[in-house]
């Protein structure tokens, strides 16, 4: 009788705490993509468009996130030199939401929109994301900026960095199609 009664009891506390992808850390969604979109674009955010993901493009983008990419196709809103890329990647264990803005090549803002793990959430706030800006692509696919890390939060700067990566490789292709197909 005694263990059903803690049993209830246990299930009770449990109900009245908020739900976190772990515990003790900051996890939860800090920004809507609509949100986000709107932040990104100063006028009207334009139409969704769709990135097809195959051939050497989904080659080079593997080879940027070090892993497979598990998707065939990808969401992006662009206007004119202008592009937004929400995008998913793995800290730890489960995936981070992260949105990164590139304007002519160089990125103009990260945010993470979505954090699901307990630990390496620091990752969110300005004085890391603010790193990025005006980054760029390296012919070796790598940043041209040093981003530092943080303490106990590797994996998730590590997320972070590759998704900024995937961005720009991503608008160089989408920015080098358009040329191709505007005979530029």
């Amino acid at each position: 009788m005694l263990q059903r009664l803690a049993f209830l009891v246990a299930i009770a506390l449990s109900a009245s705490l908020p739900s976190f992808a772990g515990s003790g850390g900051e996890a939860g969604r800090y920004l809507e993509s609509d949100e986000y979109l709107r932040s990104a674009f100063a006028a009207e955010v334009p139409a969704a468009r769709t990135l097809w993901v195959s051939g050497d493009l989904r080659a080079s983008l593997e080879q940027v996130l070090g892993h497979p990419f598990g998707r065939l196709r990808v969401r992006f809103w662009q206007h004119g030199a202008r592009s937004a890329w929400i995008l998913d990647e793995i800290g730890k264990e489960l995936p981070i939401t992260i949105g990164v803005t590139v304007d002519s090549g160089a990125i103009d803002n990260v945010r993470v929109l979505e954090f699901r793990e307990s630990r390496g959430w620091e990752v969110r706030y300005p004085f890391f994301t603010e790193q990025f800006v005006d980054a760029r692509l390296g012919n070796d696919a790598r940043l041209d900026t040093k981003i530092d890390g943080i303490t106990g939060a590797t994996l998730s700067v590590g997320a972070v960095t590759r998704i900024a990566r995937a961005a720009l490789l991503l608008h160089e292709h989408v920015v080098a199609d358009q040329q191709v197909a505007g005979g530029e």
